[in-house]
C-alpha cells in the first residue's frame, strides 16, 4: 500500500521529473521540477489556490514516482519523452504525429541532386524546409527540374563512366546534362546548384539581377537563343515565388511565429513558418481537454512537445506572451540545433503585427472547428437523442444493429449485420451470415435464422433495425420473445421507389421527414446494411461461378482456368468470347477453345 504522506517526506531537494498515478497505476500527469521536494508537496497542501484541473487531478492520485536528473534541461527532455509515451489525462497534449518534408541538396556528391526527404541527417548535404504544403514543395521541385537539367538518378557516376554505360532517357530528352557521360564540367554543374541554393535560400532578387545581366549580355551579342533561356528562367523563378507573402524585408533569419486562440475546453495553436522574410507555410493544431489551463501553460507545453518531434529548429521563435521555463526551453532548443535559439515576445512593430495576424488565423480556424464539431454532434450524438425521443426509448441508442438479407431467387442467401456505435459506423463489429437452414427465396425465415444466431452472443444492442416492413418485425419479435429479450425493434420500410420512408414497429408506423437529420441517419444505416449484404452475396456468387462452371468444362485444367480468368476478368467475358479470342489465351489451343465455346452454347448460358 502506497502511503502518500510517508513518501512525501522522502522526496529529495533535487531537480527531476515526477509522475502521478491513479489507483489503476495509470500515469495521469507528468511534470518536472527544480526541487522535487517542494513541487510535489504543493499538490497535497491546501487546495484553496489550486486550479480546477489540479483539484480534479489530486482527487485521483493514488501514488507517485520520480526520477532525479542532473539538470533542468535534462528534466525537460525526460518530461517530453514521458508525456509522449504515457499521454497523461491531465497534461496538455499535442495529438499530432506529422512529419514535414524538406528539400535536400546532396552537396556531399560530385554532381549533387535535389530531393524531397523526411529526415535531416548530418551527411554534408544542405537542407531547406520544413514544407507544410506538400503540393507547394512538389511544384517547387518540378520548376527547379524544369529550369535546371540536373541529375535525378542515384547512380555512382564514376562507376558508370568507367563502365561506359549508356545514359538514360533523361539525357536524350534534355532533362539532364548527363554527368554519367563524363563530358560535364563540375564547375558548370556547380553554377546550376548555386543558383538553386539561391532560390531556396530566398535570395531571389540577387539571382534575378544576375540572370537579367546575363540575358542583356547575350542579347547585345546577338545570342538570342541564349538570351531566351535566361528570360525563361527568370519567368519560372517569378512564378515559383508569386504566392509567398513577404512579411519582412530586413530579417533573413528562419523564424516560427506561434500564437493561439482559446475557447471553453479547446485551443487552436497556429504556427507560421517564415524563411528569409517570407511565409513558406503554416499549420494549425487543435488541443482539446485543456480544462482551465492558461495560455502560458498551453504555449509552453506546445513548444516542448512540438519541437521534440521536429528535425528542424529555426533560429528564432516569436510567441505572443511569456511562458514558463523560457530560459530552460531556449537552452534545450539551442542544444538540439547546435546554435543559439532565441524566443521573443514582441510588444510593438513588425513582429507584433505578425503575431496578431497569426492569432487571427488561429481564432478563425478555432471557430470553424467549433462549428464543425457542432455539425458532427448533431449528426451523431444529437441525432441519437432525437431518435430516442421519436421512438420513445428508455435511453439513448449508443449501439445500433441493423440487419438485411440478400439473394437471387434463393441462391447464395446471405445476411448482414452492420453496427453503429455513438452514431458512427463501427466496422470491426460488422458480421456476415451465410444462410444454412433455409432453402429457396424466403427472406422471413432467413431473417429468423440470422437473428437466432446473432443473439447467442452477448453485448446486445440498444436498438435493433431491420431492412423490411411489418412482416420482418413480427418474425424477429417472435425470436426475441422466445429468448426473453427486450430489445427495441423497428423495421426500416421503403416507398414505391425503393427509398427509405420511415420506421415501423408492432405498435406504430412513423414516416420520417426526409429533410431531417434522423431521416438521413436511418437512410444511411439502411443503405449500409444493404451494401454489406450485397457485397457478401456477390463475392459468394463469383466464387461459386469460378469454382463450378470452368471446372466442368472438358480440356480445361487448373492452369487454363486461371489463364482464362486472368485474361477475360469475368465469366461473362469468357462466355461471350469467340473461338479465335479463346485460342489467343496463354496455354489454350484450338481444341480447348472449342470445348469452352461449345460448353456455354449447350448450357444456354
Amino acid at each position: 500500500m502506497f502511503d502518500i504522506k510517508e513518501q512525501l517526506k522522502k522526496l529529495p531537494d533535487l531537480s527531476g521529473v515526477y509522475m502521478m498515478k491513479d489507483k489503476y497505476k495509470n500515469v495521469i500527469y507528468v511534470g518536472k521540477a527544480v526541487s522535487l521536494k517542494n513541487r510535489v508537496r504543493q499538490y497535497f497542501q491546501s487546495s484553496k489556490n489550486h486550479s480546477l484541473k489540479v483539484k480534479s487531478m489530486v482527487k485521483n492520485i493514488a501514488e507517485f514516482e520520480y526520477i532525479i536528473t542532473d539538470s533542468e534541461v535534462e528534466a525537460l527532455i525526460l518530461e517530453c519523452n514521458l508525456i509522449k509515451e504515457y499521454k497523461p489525462k491531465y497534461n496538455v497534449l499535442l495529438r499530432d504525429d506529422k512529419t514535414y518534408p524538406y528539400i535536400k541538396i546532396t552537396l556531399n556528391e560530385d554532381y549533387p541532386r535535389v530531393l524531397k526527404v523526411r529526415k535531416i541527417k548530418k551527411d554534408g548535404a544542405r537542407y531547406f524546409g520544413p514544407y507544410t504544403d506538400i503540393s507547394a514543395l512538389n511544384d517547387t521541385l518540378d520548376i527547379i527540374h524544369s529550369i535546371y537539367p540536373i541529375r535525378t538518378c542515384s547512380l555512382d557516376i564514376q562507376r558508370v563512366i568507367a563502365r561506359k554505360q549508356r545514359p538514360c532517357l533523361s539525357f536524350y530528352i534534355n532533362k539532364c546534362v548527363g554527368p554519367c557521360t563524363g563530358n560535364v564540367d563540375k564547375n558548370e554543374y556547380k553554377i546550376m546548384i548555386d543558383e538553386i541554393i539561391m532560390i531556396l535560400s530566398g535570395k531571389i532578387e540577387n539571382l534575378k539581377n544576375e540572370l537579367q545581366e546575363k540575358m542583356n549580355e547575350a542579347s547585345e551579342c546577338l545570342e538570342f537563343e541564349k538570351a531566351a533561356k535566361y528570360r525563361d528562367k527568370i519567368m519560372s523563378i517569378e512564378k515559383m515565388i508569386e504566392n509567398q507573402k513577404i512579411v519582412s524585408t530586413s530579417n533573413t533569419s528562419d523564424q516560427d511565429v506561434i500564437a493561439m486562440a482559446k475557447s471553453n475546453n479547446e485551443a487552436c495553436v497556429q504556427v507560421f513558418f517564415v524563411r528569409n522574410g517570407k511565409i513558406v507555410g503554416r499549420e494549425h493544431y487543435i488541443i482539446e481537454n485543456i480544462m482551465d489551463a492558461d495560455k502560458s501553460e498551453i504555449l509552453s507545453s506546445f513548444i516542448k512537445q512540438f519541437y521534440s518531434n521536429q528535425n528542424f529548429i529555426p533560429k528564432e521563435l516569436i510567441i505572443e506572451e511569456e511562458i514558463d521555463d523560457i530560459e530552460i526551453i531556449k537552452d534545450w532548443l539551442s542544444n538540439n540545433k547546435n546554435k543559439r535559439v532565441n524566443i521573443k515576445i514582441p510588444k510593438k512593430g513588425e513582429k507584433k503585427e505578425l503575431i496578431e495576424m497569426v492569432r487571427k488565423n488561429a481564432m478563425e480556424y478555432l471557430e470553424k472547428f467549433t462549428n464543425l464539431k457542432k455539425i458532427r454532434f448533431e449528426k451523431t450524438n444529437g441525432v441519437l437523442e432525437e431518435l430516442k425521443g421519436i421512438l420513445n426509448l428508455d435511453k439513448k441508442p449508443i449501439r445500433i444493429e441493423a440487419f438485411d438479407i440478400s439473394n437471387i431467387q434463393g441462391v447464395d442467401s446471405v445476411g448482414s449485420m452492420v453496427v453503429f456505435t455513438n452514431g458512427k459506423k463501427d466496422i470491426k463489429e460488422y458480421r456476415r451470415f451465410k444462410i444454412k437452414t433455409v432453402i429457396g427465396p424466403n427472406d422471413y425465415a432467413s431473417m429468423e435464422e440470422i437473428i437466432t444466431r446473432r443473439i447467442k452472443n452477448n453485448n446486445y444492442p440498444d436498438l435493433m433495425l431491420l431492412d423490411g416492413g411489418l412482416g420482418q418485425v413480427r418474425v424477429v419479435d417472435k425470436v426475441l420473445r422466445k429468448n426473453n429479450l427486450n430489445i427495441p425493434l423497428w423495421g426500416m420500410y421503403k416507398d414505391d421507389k425503393h427509398r427509405t420512408k420511415g420506421l415501423i414497429s408492432l405498435e406504430k408506423k412513423i414516416e420520417l421527414d426526409k429533410y431531417s437529420n434522423v431521416y438521413k441517419f436511418i437512410a444511411a444505416i439502411q443503405e449500409e446494411a444493404h451494401r454489406f449484404a450485397i457485397s457478401y452475396h456477390k463475392s459468394l456468387r463469383e466464387k461459386r461461378m469460378k469454382e463450378s462452371v470452368l471446372d466442368d468444362i472438358p480440356n480445361i485444367g487448373k492452369k487454363r482456368k486461371m489463364n482464362l480468368l486472368f485474361h477475360f476478368k469475368t465469366i461473362d467475358n469468357i462466355k461471350n468470347a469467340s473461338i479465335h479470342e479463346l485460342e489467343k489465351v496463354e496455354s489454350m489451343n484450338k481444341k480447348a477453345a472449342q470445348s469452352v465455346y461449345n460448353y456455354f452454347r449447350k448450357k444456354g448460358m
